[in-house]
């Protein structure tokens, strides 16, 4: 084979892997979009025993992550596969294509935040001397922090809801949220500890006395769960 030839040759093996290249990136790519409408979650288990946290119930919390959490679980996977027979078929009006993805927003706020919600419970609600310092830097006290926190899950008593402490990776800022619902999530911010005040987190145990059930949630913070979340952020 001459120079010229060659070079020819060596050129077309160069375009011909990069066109190979570009087939299987574009295959995994194919690939990622189909996981994303295919997906269906896989539930949690409880990461401590249902009757080790003080002050409530092993009944309580056995029904909160079976009925609850894991009815979510489930109500999450059907939508998405009625999204998934949606998308195929033409006719689907869009309307109605929105509904259920509406629908996929709130299902997902509820699994991802029950699965927040109880890995930072279990602990001896107990936090080190560099969480409560981090905290206090950003509140004035670690004590102004936790009464602002508990005044927030007071007023959701009763109703629904869920109370966040999150640091906003856009405003750099480490703040409490109040939140209505599962879609109500506060945008670009990192969970540090989540508190669910929906009535089925608590009603069983406490009826209507919802500061029983907050003070209760206190003791029973695992935070070094809280403490490696606080870490993630930029200025953890």
């Amino acid at each position: 084979m001459d120079v010229r030839n060659r070079r020819k040759f060596l050129m077309g093996s160069v375009a011909l892997g990069a066109i190979a290249t570009l087939a299987a990136t574009a295959a995994e790519a194919t690939k990622a979009a189909q996981s994303s409408f295919l997906y269906q979650h896989e539930p949690l288990p409880l990461p401590f025993k249902a009757g080790s946290v003080k002050g409530l119930s092993e009944k309580l919390i056995q029904s909160h992550w079976e009925n609850n959490y894991i009815g979510s679980v489930k109500a999450l996977n059907i939508v998405r596969s009625r999204l998934q027979q949606a998308l195929t078929d033409a006719n689907t009006p869009a309307y109605v294509y929105n509904g259920l993805k509406r629908e996929q927003l709130l299902r997902t706020g509820s699994v991802v935040l029950h699965e927040l919600y109880f890995a930072n419970l279990g602990g001896d609600g107990l936090a080190d001397a560099s969480v409560r310092s981090r905290i206090a830097a950003s509140f004035g006290s670690f004590d102004a922090w936790e009464s602002e926190f508990r005044k927030i899950a007071q007023g959701l008593g009763g109703g629904s809801g869920w109370v966040m402490l999150g640091y906003n990776t856009q405003l750099n800022v480490l703040e409490n949220y109040w939140m209505a619902d599962h879609a109500t999530g506060p945008v670009g911010t990192t969970p540090v500890l989540v508190l669910d005040m929906y009535e089925h987190s608590y009603q069983m145990d406490y009826g209507a006395a919802v500061a029983k059930y907050i003070d209760a949630f206190f003791s029973g913070i695992r935070w070094e769960t809280a403490a490696q979340r606080l870490a993630l952020t930029r200025q953890g």
